[in-house]
């Protein structure tokens, strides 16, 4: 099978591709564009089996190639919004995917695409209402109970999250700790990448909380948080996420 990846994340794209030959090494990505117009060029002259479409590119909401183009290719789109939009792309009988792509949901709408070959053509007027003017909804706070006493803690009072004894807890900036019933996997989707990241697969750091920063071994790169986070041997980017972590400081 022949697939165009359309990403403008290098890193995404990238990951993406990696994520699509692990499933089936046979299948071959034939491009990888980053803008409309990009993709308006490389679809008039050519075509795929299949493509993967992120909705907000660069230059602007990916639904203008359609605008600007005949593709009679099916789509899988890709995609950080949440809720709102998804009663739209059900309504189309769309396949969907959140970003950032897991490797099973990937797979089940791969599986998806070869068992029933879903049509390219879709009401875009509908996609656009459920997007346009609108952002994507990030988690606000968390409630938090130990004993009989329940509280709330607002997201912007979290330093970071940290895994530690099979359990997730969160550190606020007042350091104080608390069990949440969340996977780190699940707090990807749900906080605001421009302002949560995830060095490694154990703490999801707040840009606030980082204090100092220091070149590493291997390319990585140890941060000193504050509140110090005493409940982790080092804070240190893996190596895997260090070139993600630094365009993230940069953006």
């Amino acid at each position: 099978m022949k697939i165009a990846i359309v990403e403008d994340e290098a890193l995404a794209a990238e990951r993406l591709e990696t994520l699509i030959r692990q499933i089936n090494p046979d299948f071959k990505v034939i491009a990888r564009l980053t803008s409309i117009k990009e993709s308006v060029d490389w679809f008039t002259h050519h075509t795929a089996d299949l493509i993967f479409l992120d909705i907000q590119l660069s230059d602007g909401l990916s639904f203008s190639i359609f605008e600007q183009i005949q593709v009679d290719t099916p789509v899988i789109f890709t995609t950080a919004y949440d809720q709102y939009a998804i009663q739209a792309f059900k309504l189309n009988s769309l396949s969907y995917l959140l970003k950032p792509v897991r490797h099973d949901d990937l797979a089940e709408s791969i599986q998806k695409f070869e068992r029933i070959k879903p049509a390219s053509s879709f009401d875009m007027e509908a996609l656009l209402d459920a997007i346009k003017g609108q952002s994507p909804s990030f988690k606000k706070r968390f409630l938090i109970q130990f004993g009989e006493r329940i509280r709330k803690v607002e997201t912007s009072e979290i330093a970071y999250f940290y895994a530690m004894d099979k359990a997730i807890y969160l550190k606020t900036f007042q350091n104080q700790s608390y069990p949440i019933d969340f996977t780190l996997d699940k707090l990807e989707l749900q906080l605001d990448p421009l302002q949560f990241f995830r060095i490694n697969r154990k703490i999801f750091v707040n840009m606030d909380a980082i204090k100092n920063m220091v070149a590493w071994s291997r390319s990585r790169i140890k941060l000193e948080l504050s509140p110090e986070a005493t409940e982790c041997d080092e804070v240190v980017v893996s190596i895997d996420r260090a070139h993600a972590f630094r365009e993230w400081l940069n953006q």
